[in-house]
């Protein structure tokens, strides 16, 4: 299934034990590293762009790779059901979506999280219809948001396959207990081969070990789990989600440096910091419009433009105090990928309510790449050069026609 290449001389952590680097696309890497997780129990439906997931999982169980159980179901609220029913169980849960079966998930997101069940899955970005689209964009994830997921936005292979394995330790973790959705672009990194170092199956039980679940559905020691509350007793069920969340603040950080002292790959904590040391703007975007970002950004300071990036790998928790401490050095520009109809871009929004009573900084905005829409390092430099040149305020949209 994956294209294997000798490592040459990749050593990482302390004694470097050689990695293999394989040549696969971000979907065959996602179902790698789902496979290397060890989950006891997965259950999806195909939709595309997700398909060659749960493809590349059914595949591994057909070779006798996966030695937990694969439930193929009729829909994907059912894939939802079955993974909160393995985890109330105490199983290690994974599964796999896209846009139109996300949405249908919706009614079992919200009780994933607030029953704390720390499963983890693979979103494949793609827009909403009508009219009927397979191409990225990210409202399907982003009309998520208030489930109490914990949300991570990808750009690159590489971080597809670190990201998925590292979400385990964070949702598993005591002090967590939230399921965690991984998002990556339909189709621009789903069907596009990159180079991707893996490490060994033994080195990667050693990062993450099994699930130790905090409770578990049990017949032998029965109890009864989201019956009805009281009023008085609602709110601090959800303040606690909103303290989880919190703390992953602080968690996410440690994990994203255990895992690259052990194994050499690092993509930032709840942001990525790219050139913002001397930065007098500083562009804000996600998943693969931020590796494209970089691209532009090089360009930008090659002419002289004190620009930097800053790469929102988080959305929730929502990195708040990042996003403050960028305003205290620079103006920001903010390129989203997805709308609030009636409203502007989620992350212009998001951003703004971030710095308001704190910080005086000009945010400027731009809505480009719906429905999958393609945006080069060139259309990024244009929207950056005309906010810094003076000619644009506020917000807007990028490159519409008629």
């Amino acid at each position: 299934m994956c294209q294997c290449l000798c490592s040459k001389g990749y050593n990482h952590g302390e004694g470097g034990e050689k990695m293999r680097t394989i040549i696969d696309t971000g979907n065959k890497i996602a179902a790698l590293a789902a496979k290397m997780a060890k989950p006891d129990v997965v259950a999806a439906y195909p939709i595309t762009p997700q398909t060659t997931v749960v493809e590349g999982i059914a595949e591994y169980v057909e070779r006798g790779e996966f030695d937990g159980d694969y439930i193929c179901v009729e829909s994907e609220h059912s894939a939802m059901s079955a993974c909160i029913g393995a985890a109330a169980a105490g199983a290690r849960t994974f599964t796999a979506t896209s846009a139109h079966g996300l949405l249908l998930m919706h009614e079992m997101l919200h009780w994933a999280a607030l029953a704390r069940l720390p499963i983890v899955m693979v979103n494949v970005n793609r827009a909403i219809g009508p009219g009927w689209n397979i191409w990225s964009d990210q409202n399907d994830s982003i009309a998520q948001r208030d489930t109490g997921w914990i949300q991570f936005y990808c750009s690159s292979n590489q971080e597809i396959f670190d990201t998925i394995i590292q979400s385990y330790k964070l949702a598993e973790h005591r002090d967590i207990q939230l399921p965690v959705m991984v998002c990556y672009d339909g189709f621009i990194l789903s069907h596009t081969s990159l180079p991707v170092k893996v490490p060994e199956q033994k080195e990667i039980d050693d990062f993450l070990p099994k699930r130790e679940p905090r409770w578990i559905l049990d017949v032998d020691n029965p109890i009864t789990h989201g019956n009805i509350i009281m009023p008085k007793d609602y709110p601090p069920v959800r303040k606690a989600m909103q303290d989880a969340q919190e703390r992953a603040k602080k968690l996410i950080p440690e994990i994203s440096k255990e895992w690259r002292d052990r194994f050499g790959t690092y993509h930032g904590d709840l942001i990525e910091r790219y050139r913002c040391e001397d930065a007098d703007y500083i562009l804000l975007s996600m998943a693969a419009l931020g590796a494209e970002s970089k691209v532009a950004i090089d360009d930008m300071r090659k002419n002289g433009l004190k620009i930097g990036l800053a790469r929102i790998r988080v959305f929730r928790p929502f990195p708040r105090e990042d996003i403050l401490s960028l305003a205290k050095e620079a103006e920001l520009i903010v390129l989203d990928r997805c709308i609030s109809i009636g409203m502007e871009g989620v992350l212009f929004s998001e951003v703004k309510a971030s710095l308001y009573g704190n910080v005086d900084t000009k945010v400027y905005g731009f809505i480009a790449g719906l429905g999958g829409k393609d945006v080069t390092y060139r259309d990024i430099r244009e929207m950056c050069e005309k906010v810094m040149s003076g000619k644009y305020e506020g917000y807007g949209w990028y490159d519409i026609e008629g």
